[in-house]
Order: C-alpha cells, then sequence, then structure tokens
C-alpha cells in the first residue's frame, strides 16, 4: 500500500473493493438464482449467522480504527468523532433531492434492491458511460457500510446476497426517510468530517439546513470519491463532479433550469468551519498514514471498521527528528520558515521519522497547516546532481572524468549556466564537480547523457514524481519530496539496493484476521560497485565540499555521504545524507515557495538550517552505535575511457590521459553553487581542508582577525567567526561561523 509497492512505481493497490463488470454481472445472475430457489439450498446457508439487522442504527457507533508505532503504542485513532447528527428537518432539501436523483432516483419505487439500477450500472460498465451510476442502492450503502461493514471487502456473491436480501429486510423494519436520515448521518464526506452536518461545517462553516443549492450539490456529489473531488485540493474536478448532480437534479424535476444555470454559473467558494480532528500523536505522520490507508480501503471502513494498522515510526528517534526540526527553525527568526525530515532504515525501508511541519492544523491565521511538506514537491536544487551522477556512472562516465568548470558555460544558444558567484573553478574532476557543487560542470554532463536519461534513472530510483526534461533538470529544477530523495538516497546507501520507503508494516481487521502485511521487496538495480564509486564521491561532499558542516559536528562513528541543494533566491534548502544505519532528508523553506529563507536576519543557507539539523537528529539517534562501513563490490566498475567523453565546454584534450585523483587533488579556490542557473550572492568563497591540515600548505590559511566567519570565513586564533559570522549562500554566519581553528573552515551549502 501507500504502504508503497514499487512495482507499479506509484503506490500499489490491494484492491479489496470493486467488483468490474463480472461483479455485476454475477450479481444479477445471483438475484435471478436467489428468485429462483426462493432462498432454497445453498443461498439459504449464506444467509445463515446474519449479524443483527433490526437495529441498524446502533451501528453507528462505530469501532475506530487505532494506529501504532513501532513499539506497539496507539498513536492515533480515526473514527467518527467528527460526525454531528441531525434529523431530515434539519437538513435542506437540495441535499435529500440531489442524494436520490444522483445515487438511486428509483428510492421511493423499490424495496431496498433495485433491479433497474443493476441494469443500467451493467450498460455503464459495457458502454463506458460514467453516468449510468452504480447497482447499489442507497439502502444497500447503507447496509454495506453499518451491519456488513465486517464483510465490505469481501468479493464474493455470497456477500452480494447478504447485502441485498438485508437492504430488503430493513425497509420492512425503517421508513424510507429513517434510512434517507441514517445514511445521511453516517456517509464520509472526507476531510474528517462524517455526516451531513459536520460536512457543512467542514467546507461551508453552517449547518446542514441552511445549504445553498450549488452548496448541497458539491456536498452530495463528494462521497463518490472524496479525495479525488476535494473542495480544498481538487476545487475543479468538485466544480465538475457538483455540476454532475445539478444535472441530475434537473434531468429529475427537482430544479428549474434557471436555478440549474445560477447554480453552474456560481464559483466555488468555500468557508471552512473547524471540527476537532483525531489525527492524534505525530499529525503529519499519521495523517500521511490514513492516506496511504484510503487507496485501499473505503473511508466508512477506515472510520468506523475497527482496523488496527501497525506503523514503522519509531518513537525515540520520531521525537529528536521534532526536536531538531523545531528548534533550529525556531531560531531562525523567520515566522514563516518550515522544516521536513523524513528518516529511513536501510535496511528495510522503514520510515522511522517524519517531520511534516511544525504547527499541524487548518487554521492559517494562527499560522497551522495540515499540508505535510514531507511528502509535498519542492525543488531539490542541486540534491538532484547525485541522480545525474548516477545516471552518468550507468552510463560508463567514470568519476575521474575531467570537466572544465569554468563559469559561466554556453551549454545550449538560450541557455548559459553560472557557478556561484561565477566561480572559475578549472578543469577539474566530475567527482570535485560534485563535492563544489559546480553547475557548469553538471549542466554539461546532463548535455552529454541526455536529460531522458536522467529521468529514466530517477524513475528507477524512486522519483514518483513527474519530471520534464527541461534544460536545467539536473540543477534540481523539477518538484520531488523529501520521502522520494530519502528513497532514492537510500538506495545508494544499500549498494544499489531498492526498498519501498514504507510506513505500515501491518493491518489487521477488528476480529484480528491480517488483511495486510508488508513483504519485502529488495532488489539489486544498480551494479554494486558503482554505487562503491558514487558513495565514494558524495562522501567528497562531507569531507571537502558544501556539506562540511557534517564534517566538524557529528558525534557519532559512521560514515557519511550526500548532497546539499539550494534553490533560486533561497527558496529551498536540502540536504540528502546517509549512513549505513540511515537515510535522512531535510527540507527548509516557506510553504508558500514565493519567498526567500532568512536565518538571523541573513539569507538561509544549507550551513545554516538543514545540515545543523540533519546532524543534531543524527547525533542523536546514532550515539553509542557501533561503526558500520558502506557496502563494498566483490568486483570493480567498467567505464568508458575517459577520452571518450566530449563536453560542450571542455577541451577534449583533457581526457585524453588517465588521472590520479590523489595526484591531481583539487586545491584551488573553489566556488560551491547551490542555486540553480541563475546568479546567487557574492559572497567570498574560500576552499576547505581536512579537519588535520595536511602537509600540503592551504592555498587559503586562516589570517587571524582580519577574514570574518560563518562557513566561508577564514579563522585563526583571533578571527571572528562564531557568532558573527557572515551569511549569504557561503556564509553561514551565526552559530555556525568557525573561527580559531586557524584552517579554512566550511565551504558553502
Amino acid at each position: 500500500m501507500g504502504i508503497r509497492t514499487r512495482r507499479a512505481r506509484t503506490h500499489s493497490r490491494t484492491h479489496f473493493v470493486g467488483f468490474g463488470i463480472a461483479g455485476v454481472l454475477g450479481f444479477i445472475a445471483l438475484l435471478c438464482v436467489t428468485l429462483a430457489l426462493s432462498l432454497g439450498g445453498v443461498v439459504s446457508t449464506w444467509l445463515e449467522d446474519l449479524p443483527d439487522y433490526t437495529s441498524a442504527d446502533a451501528y453507528l457507533l462505530a469501532e475506530p480504527t487505532r494506529v501504532y508505532d513501532a513499539d506497539g503504542n496507539e498513536i492515533a485513532s480515526y473514527y467518527l468523532q467528527n460526525r454531528r447528527s441531525v434529523t431530515l428537518d434539519e437538513i435542506s432539501d437540495y441535499v435529500i433531492k440531489g442524494l436520490i436523483d444522483t445515487e438511486d432516483k428509483r428510492f421511493y419505487e423499490h424495496n431496498g434492491v433495485d433491479p433497474q439500477g443493476v441494469l443500467r450500472a451493467v450498460v455503464g460498465q459495457i458502454t463506458g458511460s460514467g453516468d449510468a451510476g452504480g447497482g447499489s442502492t442507497i439502502t444497500q450503502q447503507l447496509v454495506r457500510n453499518t451491519v456488513l461493514s465486517d464483510e465490505q471487502f469481501e468479493q464474493s456473491l455470497k456477500r452480494k446476497v447478504r447485502e441485498a436480501y438485508i437492504a430488503i429486510q430493513l425497509e420492512k423494519e425503517y421508513t424510507k426517510e429513517q434510512i434517507i436520515n441514517m445514511y445521511l448521518n453516517t456517509i464520509y464526506y472526507g476531510n474528517g468530517a462524517y455526516g451531513i452536518e459536520a460536512a457543512s461545517i467542514t467546507y461551508f462553516n453552517k449547518h446542514a439546513s441552511e445549504l445553498t443549492l450549488s452548496e448541497a450539490a458539491v456536498l452530495v456529489g463528494l462521497p463518490n470519491a472524496p479525495s479525488l473531488y476535494d473542495p480544498f485540493t481538487k476545487p475543479d474536478s468538485c466544480v465538475s463532479r457538483r455540476n454532475l448532480v445539478l444535472s441530475r437534479m434537473l434531468e429529475a424535476g427537482d430544479i428549474s433550469q434557471e436555478e440549474y444555470d445560477a447554480a453552474c454559473a456560481e464559483p466555488l467558494v468555500l468557508n471552512p468551519g473547524e471540527l476537532t480532528d483525531s489525527i492524534g500523536t505525530y499529525p503529519y505522520f499519521t495523517d500521511y498514514v490514513r492516506n496511504l490507508l484510503l487507496q485501499d480501503f473505503s473511508s466508512e471502513t477506515i472510520m468506523q471498521g475497527g482496523l488496527k494498522v501497525y506503523t514503522t515510526i519509531e518513537p525515540a528517534r520520531q521525537q529528536a527528528a521534532e526536536q531538531a526540526v523545531s528548534e533550529r527553525v525556531a531560531s531562525s527568526g523567520d515566522e514563516q520558515l518550515r522544516g521536513a525530515l523524513v528518516s529511513v532504515d536501510n535496511s528495510n525501508g522503514h520510515i522511522v521519522a517524519m517531520v511534516g511541519g511544525q504547527n499541524y492544523g487548518n487554521d492559517t491565521e494562527a499560522g497551522q497547516s495540515s499540508v505535510n511538506l514531507a511528502t509535498n514537491p519542492r525543488q531539490p536544487g542541486s540534491s538532484f546532481k547525485a541522480i545525474t551522477l548516477c545516471a552518468a556512472m550507468l552510463e560508463g562516465m567514470s568519476p575521474t572524468v575531467r570537466i572544465n568548470c569554468n563559469s559561466p558555460i554556453q551549454i545550449t544558444p538560450t541557455w548559459a549556466p553560472s557557478n556561484i558567484n561565477n566561480d572559475q573553478l578549472g578543469t577539474i574532476t566530475l567527482a570535485d564537480a560534485t563535492a563544489y557543487s559546480s553547475n557548469t560542470g553538471y549542466a554539461q554532463v546532463a548535455q552529454t547523457i541526455g536529460n531522458d536519461t536522467i529521468i529514466e534513472t530517477a524513475h528507477m530510483l524512486g522519483i514518483d514524481s513527474q519530471i520534464s526534461p527541461v534544460a536545467a533538470l539536473t540543477l534540481g529544477t523539477q518538484e520531488v519530496t523529501p520521502l522520494e530523495m530519502a528513497e532514492v538516497y537510500s538506495v545508494f546507501a544499500n549498494g544499489g539496493v531498492h526498498r519501498d520507503a514504507i510506513a505500515i508494516t501491518r493491518i489487521e481487521d477488528r476480529n484480528g484476521n491480517v488483511v495486510y502485511e508488508h513483504q519485502d521487496s529488495s532488489e539489486q538495480i544498480v551494479d554494486s560497485a558503482i554505487i562503491e564509486d558514487l558513495t565514494g564521491v558524495l562522501e567528497g561532499v562531507v569531507t571537502k565540499g558544501s556539506a562540511t558542516y557534517v564534517r566538524n559536528n557529528a558525534t557519532f562513528n559512521q560514515p557519511v555521504a550526500g548532497k546539499t541543494g539550494t534553490t533560486e533566491n533561497y527558496g529551498d534548502l536540502w540536504f540528502c545524507g546517509y549512513t549505513p544505519q540511515l537515510t535522512t532528508v531535510v527540507w527548509c523553506g516557506h510553504q508558500d515557495n514565493n519567498s526567500t529563507i532568512r536565518y538571523q536576519g541573513a539569507n538561509g543557507t544549507t550551513a545554516t538550517l538543514p545540515l545543523p539539523i540533519w546532524t543534531a537528529y543524527m547525533n542523536a539517534v546514532l550515539e553509542g552505535v557501533a561503526r558500520e562501513e558502506f557496502p563494498t563490490s566483490d568486483h570493480n566498475a567498467t567505464y568508458k575511457d575517459n577520452s571518450s567523453w566530449t563536453f560542450v565546454g571542455t577541451n577534449q584534450a583533457s581526457n585524453e590521459e588517465d588521472w590520479d585523483e590523489e595526484e591531481e587533488e583539487y586545491e584551488e579556490d573553489a566556488g560551491y553553487d547551490e542555486s540553480s542557473e541563475t546568479t546567487a550572492p557574492t559572497t567570498p568563497v574560500v576552499p576547505t581542508t581536512p579537519d588535520t591540515p595536511s602537509t600540503t600548505p592551504d592555498p587559503n590559511p586562516g589570517n587571524g582577525n582580519t577574514n570574518t566567519g560563518g562557513d566561508s570565513g577564514t579563522g585563526g586564533n583571533s578571527g571572528s567567526g562564531g557568532d558573527s559570522g557572515t551569511g549569504g549562500e557561503t556564509g553561514g554566519g551565526g552559530e555556525t561561523g568557525e573561527g580559531g581553528s586557524g584552517v579554512s573552515p566550511e565551504p558553502p551549502a
């Protein structure tokens, strides 16, 4: 399930519901058999041990679905807390008429089962008409959601016979008005709202009796597929569904042409009201779990079916993640700043921590949001370059190939990308171009191997989001989610083995029967030797490149690899990093996606936000964990001769000989791009040196009190690093400034 299974590259389905043409035809045959046998023979056996249908209203006391963490602690329950029961006279006539006209226009003529409706559904299935409607009556739907809620996923004729039989009997026990009333008080309308009154408040902040024709039509159309027609997230689909309901009402003669025209012309105007949410502990994660369940279960079952859902979240790691994100975000001084984090156990793909924001709720004026930023697509910036690197290596490009990384470089007649600050990096290896995040170098690589190759690799590694082959693709201009990036980087951590990033391990029904259990579907998708080399390159990002903050501040004893990312105008800040045990992705930005991130008065950088968050979290959860090493391969990767590659801005002679990266170690001033192809702020850039100075003189040593700190400032015993470090892309500023070390501090993020 989203419960994610890789096979389809979108979330798989367990397909518990839906019968299709064969199911409808079988039901027709069943009815014929039932009538012919007069409920005798095998059919009579099916009707044994029926639940008590004489008190259908008792089933309104639904059993909640309970959600548990990895330790077995209950962290959420989904139930009908948001249901507000009302009587028929407290419901707009438009709702009642629209419901009958749309769902069961012969409601007052049949005795619980409508043969004409079944035939109409069959014709719709055969012809592909979306307007034919389903074969189930309102009464049958009520039975399915209440009396037979335990059986609603059974794909059998037996269940359909029981449903039809009880529907007939139910109509002997209750009036049509009572059945309508029970239906309207139990049906799910999306966004946690059960019943027409709760739905009216959720979407329009008014009582069900006060709904206009247009509003009533919106709500009537929702139960068919609440997520598909969600007024908040899919307004166009919602309006189309509303207009279909209105056309049914016009056809039935319940509204005039004038009323129809006026209602169809009305814009969708929402006025959300507040209802108590039952999302529970870790709200962004448990909201994500609920959305996964909605892919395979009906909303009615989720909210009243008594499921037990066992998840992967680990309380200690989740709490460490929330603390790391919230503390850093709060210290920024940027009231609009939000942070997200996803941490995945590399050994099994379990999502052990997920932070989707800092203030869950629906009161936007109070700064609340229910948007899960861990699963919300954003531009990844240079963190996407790791995918390009993998694609290039799969094509046979060695990390030792040399590329002219000066700036700018004309890639196409209309595109000439630049490095940050227009830094002239010289002709360096692809490995160093990664560590120093050269835009110009990676633009040439992408142009050489082709965007289609990069896109194919991205999807193979775990990106489900749609990616377009735009010129600046390799610079991270196409939106992806932190969860997707965690799945991608976990492939690197696992030596080329892919596992789905999963949140749910097992689901039981109210009787304890296992209805879903995750099966590990690990797959070697990239040669282990290539990944070993790739991880070596990404380790360079931490040891000498844009993520040296981790090198200098990590207290755990594990190897680290990863890549930073910053988008245009400092709108998104990323760090995707991994150890042998965990892959953790951190994103920081504004939810509106339209403004520059600030940190303590300066532009936010990866060195001031995602890198400290990542490090604080990993320090907490890996403290005392015995050191492990990244997977190694039993063979060497095979690459094409470096001289076989041609880059638009690189002299062919640069790769006519093999180069020893150790002998040709790049020690000039380096620029470190984290922007897209646009020009970034002009903070001076200096290279980094190891924690312990090597015997090779540093071309940019610390020079005492004449330089400012921050991630790119140079210190010395009297350097002005620390809290006075300057900000900007390369600055780092604030508490991340370096000083007093006598060596050049971290490069920019």
